[in-house]
């Protein structure tokens, strides 16, 4: 399996199959999951809504980045998303997550290995491989945190 493959299905198991690293992924914590829980605030800490909205943001931006070469998220809005008022609206907001993560890996994957270690978009971003690992890792952090959130709502 090449380097982008193996790249690929991390960002897959992190986010719509996998359970290995956490034992758990986005899509097990979040569907099924009434929005009033995903909005639910917990003292002053970020809902899980919100730390889901955050991590596709940068899934949709670099997926969209890959697509048109120029990145144009922006750490300072990474947590400014629209209020989730009903179930609807939180159903429509995974179906967008879990395509644009289905998107992104398919990108992913087309990738040659040789691009790698070539400049993301531009020489201050780093690499691809170092964008992406972090989007993985990034991922985590805010998973981990989430699966907090739920025990603490329960």
């Amino acid at each position: 399996m090449n380097s982008t493959q193996q790249l690929a299905n991390r960002l897959r198991e992190v986010i719509l199959n996998g359970t290995w690293i956490a034992n758990t992924n986005y899509k097990h914590q979040l569907e099924g999951l009434d929005w009033t829980v995903a909005v639910a605030k917990v003292k002053s800490l970020n809902t899980i809504a919100v730390l889901a909205q955050h991590i596709h943001y940068y899934i949709a931006g670099v997926k969209h980045a890959f697509e048109s070469g120029t990145l144009e998220i922006r750490d300072q809005y990474s947590f400014d998303f629209p209020p989730i008022e009903s179930q609807e609206q939180w159903n429509a907001f995974l179906n967008r997550f879990w395509t644009d993560t289905e998107g992104l890996i398919e990108l992913i994957e087309k990738l040659p290995n040789s691009k790698l270690n070539q400049n993301f978009i531009d020489e201050k971003y780093g690499t691809y491989q170092r964008n992406i690992d972090a989007m993985i890792e990034h991922s985590y952090y805010h998973l981990g945190q989430i699966v907090l959130l739920k025990k603490l709502l329960a």
